[in-house]
């Protein structure tokens, strides 16, 4: 083979493209409609005989203007697969409501005491509950009074087995247990922790189902009559919110079982059927049988014959929803009866949370029943006064409780009762309640709750109203910051009216700014902060931000309020998206300066760049923008450090690339190169920004060539050469190889696009100098993954710019191809890879476009080779020394390759070789021809080439075969070999 000349084939690009070109013909219908077969029947009157006439047809007209696009009406294939994959959500939701029941109706799948009534302005108790848990906790040690909790003083249950006894026998009995119980089973556990309490009742909970399904009815009952007389108990008071939340939580459990249970066991029997079913859960009491009635009536016969008020109210008000097996009309009855009850309670917090379960249930189960929510409400505004009693201050002072820490106790079961009664209330009912309040109890306490409940459209509209309230209220200890906070709420959420903004503003500020607590008055300043901003100029909102500095500078309490300030900077943003005005306010950075921790300033800076980059559409050169959030972002850069996690490196890099982004100088090309080179200098260690910045400045350079088209000028062609020197010297700073790969290659493109030759030659040299380096292994995202192919990608994208680079006249023909080629063998390559051969065979593509008289493509007003060379029988003669050689290399890996464990990958590559000679030599040569035979033979030698490739490659020989003699020649061989 040492005297095997290679001989390129000559080829005519544009002949080639019209000779693969298909034919166009026009269509009628949707090349993916589908084909229907319509049917029609005629009678022929005069022949007497019956003639079918098929036709197949589209549901397009033949004669609509454009029948592609009258064909997408979702009846091809593809939009019938995307519309069945769209919204599965949807098709479930109509799957259930499509559900129906063995009768034939269609089942709701919410029962009819469903909360249908209730939108979802409405906030449910289940949304409440971890609050109040969090808030309300103790440190002192607590009691319980149970039977049912640890193995050593369980009460021992004796099922009595009752066969054969009467029904008046099994009622005797269960009253004989209950009595059992109140005589004193029960024991008394003493100095229990929170977490010890909280772990009882959860096993009071798992006793009370464990009960039921061993059917211990009576059991059930009485561990919630235990659970229940827990609510009498106000030792550990300031816990006593907390404790209401964990029992009634069993208490709900104990109803929903009840209920269950009756349901479960009540069939019907309808018009028709023919038997029983069960009840739907839309049912009537007329639908429920005498059997379940009658079960339902002997459980409130149970609950009734509870000696205690306290639990005998609970325990029913848990069970109030069985009602609905006896009477449509018993919710409304028993409600207001249950509220009466309350009456019998002597403590007033005991009462309060009473009333707030009854209207707790009461929404429940009957939610347009309101008529016992306006007397729970008089009846605590009745009880209140007896916070002032020696009983409730013999409490206090005994539990070593202020008076303003026991009010915040009444907070979240008022708070209930009055979302109670404000939901889809008419502002009247807003007007009667502050009517009683300034009749009866203008408490701080109340005015909170009020606001808190009611819609804060009603509250704005009277903020005259609720201000002189809260200046005139009695001062029984409730913080009046809360009040003035809960107002700014409202009136942030809904504006109180235009001419009453301002002397709004002014008469709360007036009481806000006397605050000494730190803590009462970040705590105001955080909602009407909001408040200012959405509603007033920068100059209010400045006066704001100097009085919080004021307040909060000395002896540096700021520090103990970060997560405030913090939340009057989200506000702020949010509502000021003018940055330039923003920036420019007097109090603004130095309120910013207040965060001396480091983390928490990060954290701000985060926030201020996320709004800029959401708020900001519109480019911008302000300096007062660009130099503020130059500090931001250099802020945010600096606390990146190599303990720092990847995402927070992301988001900041992220956030720093859309500042840099925004900033556009217009025309003035030159500013933006230094804005450029500023953030090259400040944001040097994360790779993502300085990555962006040379895609920036590339796309700068892109851009000043569009500008001149293409006909540089003096300054503009030192000024894009300018732009390569800033990518040069920037890119071997990027830690990440592949990204510095990637650059070289798109920045020596666009130097070549700009006709700088040198820096172009000076990129393509530097990105092949850099291929050795490449690991044979990278981590992503966890794993190991090898670097062959997106290596085997990018030499064959490098590969295809060289064919446009014009060489270099100092450094000799093909000197890049050659440095090129150099790389690729002195790279250490898996040897269980067939990457290198491959490249060899992809070059010796790149050799043969590089000898046609006119190259595929090329760069406006850059003379490549075949300008510069003109079809020279010298650089001809190198570039077929060059396939020659590389023919030689990939043989030598034929060979490698030759082991029965090799055996397929020694076919693919001599198939792929084999292609490329067909493609590329001249197949009028017989050394080519030969070479061409030796390559398929060797491809078919152990039979490990696909049998369909096979076939396609000879079929593509054979139409070549029309044309070139070789070919034809060569045929029968390849055939033969073929079948062998």
């Amino acid at each position: 083979m040492s005297t095997f000349h290679w001989e390129i084939k000559e080829r005519n690009y544009g002949k080639e493209y019209r000779d693969k070109t298909l034919n166009r013909e026009e269509t009628s219908s949707h090349p993916l409609k589908g084909i229907t077969v319509t049917v029609t029947e005629s009678k022929l009157r005069k022949q007497g005989k019956v003639s079918r006439s098929s036709s197949i047809s589209s549901q397009a007209s033949a004669s609509s203007q454009d029948p592609l696009s009258s064909a997408l009406d979702g009846s091809d294939p593809l939009s019938q697969f995307a519309a069945q994959a769209s919204d599965p959500l949807s098709r479930i939701a109509a799957e259930s409501q499509s559900r129906q029941s063995t009768d034939g109706t269609v089942t709701s799948t919410k029962g009819k005491n469903a909360n249908a009534d209730i939108d979802a302005t409405f906030e449910p108790w289940s949304a409440k509950k971890a609050a109040i848990l969090s808030h309300y906790t103790t440190s002192e040690k607590l009691s319980i009074t149970t039977s049912f909790l640890a193995s050593g003083d369980r009460e021992k249950v004796t099922v009595r087995m009752q066969s054969a006894a009467t029904v008046s026998d099994k009622v005797k009995n269960h009253l004989e247990q209950l009595d059992d119980f109140e005589d004193g089973s029960v024991q008394e556990m003493l100095n229990l922790s929170q977490q010890e309490y909280v772990k009882r009742i959860d096993e009071l909970n798992n006793a009370l189902i464990l009960a039921w399904d061993q059917d211990q009815r009576v059991r059930s009952l009485k561990i919630a009559i235990q659970c229940a007389k827990l609510l009498a108990d106000v030792s550990v008071i300031h816990f006593y919110p907390s404790k209401f939340v964990l029992i009634t939580d069993i208490l709900d459990t104990f109803g929903k079982l009840v209920y269950d249970r009756i349901k479960n066991k009540a069939t019907y029997m309808p018009k028709g059927a023919a038997r029983p079913i069960q009840l739907p859960d839309n049912f009537t009491p007329d639908q429920v049988p005498d059997s379940a009635k009658e079960t339902c009536r002997n459980w409130f016969f149970k609950i009734a014959s509870i000696r205690e008020l306290v639990p005998r109210f609970y325990v029913e008000s848990a069970v109030l929803k069985c009602y609905g097996f006896l009477t449509s009309e018993e919710y409304n009855q028993a409600l207001r009866r249950l509220g009466l009850m309350t009456r019998g309670i002597g403590d007033p917090l005991v009462s309060l949370y009473s009333r707030c379960y009854l209207c707790r249930v009461g929404i429940d189960v009957a939610p347009t029943v309101k008529d016992h929510q306006m007397p729970c409400f008089d009846d605590f505004l009745f009880t209140f006064k007896q916070i002032q009693t020696d009983y409730v201050q013999n409490i206090l002072a005994v539990q070593k409780l202020d008076l303003p820490r026991y009010l915040t106790l009444y907070s979240p079961g008022l708070n209930w009762i009055l979302q109670c009664l404000a939901h889809n209330a008419s502002d009247a009912v807003l007007d009667e309640i502050l009517i009683k309040c300034q009749k009866q109890c203008n408490s701080a306490l109340l005015i909170n709750s009020i606001m808190s409940a009611f819609k804060p459209e009603y509250v704005s509209y009277r903020a005259k109203q609720f201000t002189a309230m809260i200046k005139d209220c009695e001062d029984t200890g409730f913080p009046k910051h809360v009040l003035y906070k809960s107002l700014g709420m409202c009136f942030v959420l809904a504006d109180p009216p235009d001419e009453d903004k301002l002397q709004l503003l002014n008469d709360v500020w007036k009481v806000v700014i006397k605050l000494k607590n730190t803590s009462d008055y970040i705590s105001c300043a955080e909602v009407w902060i909001e408040y200012v901003v959405k509603n007033f100029s920068k100059r209010e909102l400045n006066t704001i931000l100097n009085d919080i500095i004021k307040h909060m500078t000395p002896d540096r309490a700021y520090e103990d309020h970060y997560p405030q300030l913090e939340a009057i900077v989200e506000k702020i943003v949010s509502y000021m998206h003018d940055f330039s005005q923003l920036f420019a306010l007097e109090r603004f950075l130095p309120f910013l300066d207040m965060f001396q921790k480091e983390s928490v300033k990060v954290e701000v800076c985060k926030t201020i760049m996320a709004a800029y980059c959401r708020y900001q559409k519109d480019p911008t050169n302000d300096p007062v923008i660009v130099n503020s959030l130059m500090f931001i972002s250099k802020t945010m850069h600096d606390s990146v450090n190599a303990l720092s996690l990847d995402d927070d490196i992301r988001q900041i890099g992220h956030l720093i690339s859309s500042f840099i982004r925004s900033i556009s100088f217009g025309h003035d090309f030159e500013q933006q190169l230094s804005f450029y080179v500023e953030a090259r200098a400040s944001f040097s260690n994360i790779d993502a920004i300085i990555i962006y910045l040379v895609q920036c400045v590339n796309t700068l350079a892109m851009q000043t060539r569009k500008i001149v088209k293409g006909n540089h000028t003096r300054k503009t062609a030192s000024f894009v050469r300018a732009c390569a020197a800033f990518t040069y010297i920037t890119i071997p700073s990027l830690s990440n190889i592949f990204s510095r790969l990637n650059l070289y290659l798109i920045s020596g493109e666009v130097a070549l696009a700009n006709l700088c030759l040198s820096q172009a030659d000076a990129f393509f040299k530097a990105a092949i100098t850099l291929l050795p380096e490449v690991p044979r292994n990278i981590q992503i995202d966890g794993k190991v993954r090898g670097t062959e192919p997106f290596l085997v990608e990018y030499i064959n994208n490098l590969a295809s710019t060289l064919l446009v680079v014009p060489d270099n006249p100092d450094q000799g023909p093909l000197y890049l191809v050659r440095g090129l080629l150099n790389a690729v063998k002195n790279y250490k390559w898996d040897p269980n890879s067939d990457a290198k051969a491959i490249i060899f065979v992809n070059i010796i593509t790149l050799l043969s476009a590089m000898c046609q008289e006119n190259y595929l493509y090329g760069i406006d007003k850059v003379d490549s080779n075949d300008k510069l060379y003109g079809q020279d029988p010298k650089f001809i003669s190198e570039c077929s020394q060059f396939c020659v050689d590389l023919k030689d290399e990939t043989f030598t890996l034929l060979d490698v390759l030759d082991k029965p464990e090799t055996y397929k990958r020694q076919a693919d590559l001599a198939h792929q070789m084999f292609c490329r000679v067909l493609s590329c030599g001249n197949m009028d040569s017989s050394q080519m021809s030969d070479l061409a035979v030796t390559l398929w033979q060797l491809a078919q030698k152990h039979g490990q080439l696909d049998t369909k490739i096979s076939v396609r490659t000879l079929a593509h020989v054979r139409r070549q075969a029309g044309n070139l003699p070789a070919i034809k020649k060569m045929l029968p061989l390849l055939v033969l070999e073929s079948r062998t």
